[in-house]
């Protein structure tokens, strides 16, 4: 930068050109506008903010090296999103996720279901310290039990995002909730101790609205139970042996294995017993008179890279067992790179720094200062598209005005979990938003507003702000 001071409407223009092509997308396109529109949408906006950056003094070269720097840090996220897409082909095959589903029929009742998803998504993700596996492997076969119930997909999505996010933000295996504390200067334990003030009693009444909806909400499903148990079973070798692989993968991530090699060992087992539990199958999708290492062979590869659907006499369990491998993960990592495009133009173009200026003046009290930083990192995840930058910049920002403000730095890492952390899931174009809606199946739009923990938490931190609730201050 050449110390040319941006106009604010300068700052913000490319903001306002990517909501307005949005919105004119959702509009014309419909579901149907992550299909590229929404991509070329922030690639518009990137072009407005590097143009607005080159005006006011900003180099291309530093530009471009922003965008790129941007791109590269999703790079494990990219190769997770294939091997997620390559998991579920294989899982699918070798009978893992339908005999998730048959067992789960006949232990989960509609009542209960939504509740109990939330409660099963939590526990797995505190323990693994990951919600996007959680969501790949266990999630997926809940949604699929929950179609079953006669539940619609948008409220068992928010059901297995919101135990998932509550799981990964207390657990102490979480990258998040280790970057938050390192970004402020407080330990991992007292960061995760003060959470619990707040992500406690919001995911405590998240539960509440889970089981209220439960016994209120009239299904279609039940009666079909035992048909849809028909269909699976004359289908797959369903055996409880088959749980040995996702056993497996969740042991690895607790021994805090890499999420990368864990997924590939859980793919390749996945293909293994493919052959071993479901010969019928495999020779099926590969129109194969014999079972054969070329039959085999070609019947995973095919789950893991393209299309498969194992078709049953149930239209319903015909649309659970289907899956396009990596290959449905194609558009979701377009859109991700298009994203990372946006914000690194941004961040690179000193359009971020400029936009948050005015913001941090406005934080004059404890609860103005706590809602600033909220509503911070909401639009770091609008904005950037990445989770993590809504935790870094905004820490960055904020640790010297809660040091004036004479707050304790634990303050601030409990808040920048509560908003950047939970609420980027819910932005269609952030890397988080993204992959849950491609791994699910669901549209960000459809399961949002039943996202109950994640809608609440920085509503929570807010109120606890303004209230004055455990706000722990600096000791002299």
């Amino acid at each position: 930068m050449t110390g040319k001071k941006i106009p604010y409407f300068f700052a913000l223009l490319p903001i306002i050109v990517l909501i307005v092509l949005l919105a004119y997308n959702v509009f014309l396109y419909g579901d149907n506008s992550l299909g590229g529109a929404n991509q070329l949408a922030l690639l518009f906006a990137a072009a407005t903010a590097s143009m607005i950056g080159v005006k006011f003094g900003s180099k291309w070269n530093t530009i471009l090296n922003g965008v790129s720097k941007s791109i590269s840090s999703t790079t494990p996220s990219l190769i997770i999103l294939l091997l997620i897409g390559a998991l579920a082909g294989t899982w699918l095959l070798s009978g893992i996720v339908p005999a998730m589903i048959y067992y789960g029929l006949q232990i989960l009742n509609p009542k209960i279901f939504l509740f109990a998803t939330a409660v099963i998504t939590a526990i797995v993700s505190l323990a693994t310290g990951s919600s996007w596996s959680t969501i790949a492997t266990i999630g997926i076969a809940l949604l699929g039990i929950g179609q079953a119930l006669g539940l619609p997909t948008g409220l068992i999505g928010g059901a297995i995002i919101s135990g998932a996010y509550f799981g990964d933000k207390m657990s102490p295996l979480s990258d998040t909730t280790n970057l938050a504390p390192a970004m402020v200067g407080t330990d991992l334990f007292t960061h995760i101790r003060y959470m619990m003030y707040t992500t406690i009693p919001s995911f405590t009444i998240t539960l509440i609205i889970f089981l209220v909806i439960g016994f209120t909400y009239i299904t279609s499903g039940e009666q079909d139970i035992n048909e849809l148990l028909s269909a699976i079973s004359n289908s797959f070798n369903v055996s409880g042996w088959l749980f040995l692989v996702p056993i497996l993968v969740i042991a690895l991530i607790i021994k805090k294995t890499p999420a990368i090699p864990a997924l590939l060992i859980g793919t390749l087992l996945g293909g293994i017993f493919a052959v071993i539990f479901q010969s019928e199958v495999v020779m099926s999708i590969t129109n194969a008179d014999t079972l054969n290492f070329s039959s085999a062979y070609m019947a995973v590869i095919n789950a893991m890279g393209s299309d498969i659907a194992i078709n049953t006499d149930n239209e319903m369990i015909d649309n659970l067992l289907s899956t396009r491998g990596m290959a449905g993960m194609l558009n979701t990592i377009w859109l991700i790179i298009c994203a990372m495009i946006f914000g690194g133009a941004m961040e690179a173009a000193g359009l971020l720094r400029r936009v948050a200026e005015p913001i941090i003046r406005y934080a004059e009290n404890t609860g103005s200062l706590i809602a600033t930083t909220v509503g911070t990192c909401v639009f770091f995840n609008i904005t950037a598209s990445d989770q993590y930058l809504s935790i870094v910049v905004p820490g960055r920002m904020f640790t010297d005005t809660y040091k004036e403000k004479g707050l304790a730095p634990e303050n601030l890492s409990r808040t920048l979990e509560d908003s950047g952390t939970v609420t980027s899931v819910l932005v269609p174009w952030n890397t988080c938003g993204a992959t849950q809606s491609a791994v699910l199946g669901v549209a960000t739009f459809a399961y949002l507003p039943f996202c109950f923990f994640n809608i609440i938490s920085p509503l929570m931190t807010i109120a606890y702000g303004y209230f004055g609730i455990k706000i722990k201050k600096l000791k002299d």
